[in-house]
Parts: C-alpha cells; structure tokens; sequence
C-alpha cells in the first residue's frame, strides 16, 4: 500500500491468540490424575469445554499410547492426543514414552507422581524420589497452605491448587527444573522430580487467554 508521499506503508502485524484446537486426554484408572483434569476442563469457558475430551481408561499404563491412538480416531473432530501417567512403579516407564514420541502422541508425564507438579502451585518442587515420600510431603504442605487434608479422590483439587496457589508460578518452576535436568539427562524415569504435565497446561491456558 502506497502513501500519498510515494512511500509504502508498513502495515503492523495483528496478534491473533491462538485458536484452542481439540485435545483427547487419557489416563489410566487414577482419580487424581481424572479430577485434576476435569477441574481444568471445568474452568475454561463454556463453550470451549467440549474441545478437551478427558478419557479414564482401565487398560494397562503399557497400552495406554495405543488406546490413546484408537480412542481419538474415534472422535468425529480431529484431536490431538495426550496421555497422562505417574513414574511411580511402572517399570516400561521410559519405552511407554519412547513409544508415545514415535507415534505421536504427546505425554504429560510426572516423576516420581502428580503430586511432584501439584506441589509447585505452592511454590516449590521438593527433590522426592519416590511416590510415598512424594505424596505424605505434598499432603503435609497442602495442610499447611488449605487447611485441609489432602484427599487423592478429591474432586476439587484444581480448583483448590488455583485458588490457594499460583498456576503461572508452578508452570514456572516445573519448566525451570525440566529444562535444567535435560541438559544432562536423556532418560525420564532418571529425572526426579521432574514433569511434563504442565506443559498442557501452558499450551491449554496461553490458547484461552
């Protein structure tokens, strides 16, 4: 476009928020993981709740990629699939992940468990090693922060991390911890504490904002 002065006009760049695109999440049988992500689900608009499709699935955390894979082709709009699971004891930890890479699912995965990534909507991520120590740490901090006792059944946990905590701050953190662990470390199950879960969580809510 030509200005009367014979220059050209630069047109500025209109930022457009990106559009949230459909996402099919599954879990294995684990109502922490389920509550989580239906609070997260719940708190987007309205009418953008139908693009997250949260799937609880009794299949074995090994043939979590493939029900993943079969359960989203079944969705009459395309979805992007994730899975979601715990380091925990499952010992095909690392190929499930591989396996997820090669065949392009996305995985939201938590070491040593949930509990690593909801501990940094209070500030901090604890160097826990193992489930057990992982969850009494978070249960007492979660006290300490609420008031109440934490229940793994708990149908208001995101609500409770959000309100209590702070959501910006946690993805922070986690995303601060994974990117110094991957400099020297290439294997999830040896990354602890560590998680990728919040990396759905940035992309859901920066699409949404």
């Amino acid at each position: 476009m030509q200005k009367r002065n014979g220059k050209r006009k630069i047109r500025e760049p209109k930022h457009r928020t990106p559009e949230l695109g459909y996402y099919f999440i599954v879990t294995d049988a684990k109502e922490t993981e389920q509550n989580y992500m239906l609070g997260l689900r719940d708190s987007i608009p309205k009418t953008l709740q139908e693009k997250l499709v949260i799937k609880v699935d009794k299949t074995e955390t090994k043939n979590l990629v493939e029900r993943a894979i079969d359960l989203s082709s079944l969705q009459t709009q395309y979805a992007e699939p994730w899975i979601i699971f715990d380091r925990d004891q499952v010992k095909d930890f690392d190929k499930i992940i591989s396996l997820a890479e090669r065949k392009k699912v996305r995985v939201g995965w938590s070491n040593p468990c949930i509990e690593v990534w909801f501990g940094t909507y209070f500030g901090s991520m604890p160097p826990y090693q193992d489930s057990v120590s992982c969850c009494k740490g978070f249960a007492q901090k979660f006290y300490k922060v609420t008031g109440l006792e934490y229940d793994k059944a708990d149908k208001a946990i995101y609500k409770r991390l959000c309100q209590k905590g702070d959501e910006e701050q946690a993805i922070k953190i986690a995303d601060k911890r994974l990117q110094a662990l991957e400099q020297d470390i290439s294997t999830p199950s040896k990354m602890y504490p560590c998680t990728t879960l919040h990396i759905l969580i940035k992309e859901i809510k920066g699409k949404i904002s």
